[in-house]
């Protein structure tokens, strides 16, 4: 398999087939997302970081899956739906994938492999949470939980990935995306 994330192929949440190489040149923000997790409020600044950051050259790419929880039980219509309507989202959906354990997606084989840990916030722990919670993770290397998030230079190399607490406005995540996009 390529290195090289942009060329595997993906489906917008409308079947549409395409790659990431549709946003070459771009930096791109690649999160898991779900419908039904306490983090799903942040579908609302993820909207809002897309926004105020798209002219400059960010795109937020969302990617529902389902293994977390089962918090994202949709299909990818209603996924669209509930994305449309509860949160106004613009940024672009991707068809329901697996992101972690048998299954998983190529793209996020790859995620994962170029970049195998998610920087925390400061203060915060979120492996320990889940831990807390009896959710320990089968490989060290892999997605802790719904919206973490990748991020990925202009130059298609992933240069972030940060804990699923970590929100769009959270200092730690708008420093890396504001080096990217100077970059």
């Amino acid at each position: 398999m390529s290195d090289h994330i942009d060329t595997i192929p993906v489906n917008l949440i409308n079947g549409q087939a395409t790659s990431l190489a549709a946003y070459r040149g771009k930096v791109l923000l690649v999160v898991n997302v779900a419908s039904a997790c306490g983090l799903t409020p942040q579908y609302e600044g993820l909207e809002k970081l897309y926004e105020d950051k798209q002219a400059e050259g960010l795109v937020v790419l969302g990617f529902p899956a389902n293994e977390f929880g089962a918090q994202e039980p949709g299909s990818n219509e209603e996924i669209a739906d509930f994305c449309s309507s509860k949160f106004s989202v613009q940024f672009p959906l991707f068809e329901k994938i697996v992101v972690k354990g048998p299954g998983q997606h190529p793209l996020y084989q790859q995620l994962v492999k170029q970049q195998p840990q998610a920087q925390e916030k400061p203060g915060s722990d979120f492996r320990a949470k889940l831990a807390g919670y009896g959710i320990t993770q089968d490989k060290p290397d892999d997605v802790l939980w719904n919206f973490e998030k990748f991020l990925i230079s202009k130059d298609g190399r992933v240069v972030g990935r940060f804990a699923p607490d970590t929100t769009a406005d959270d200092a730690i995540l708008r420093d890396a995306i504001e080096r990217e996009l100077r970059a």
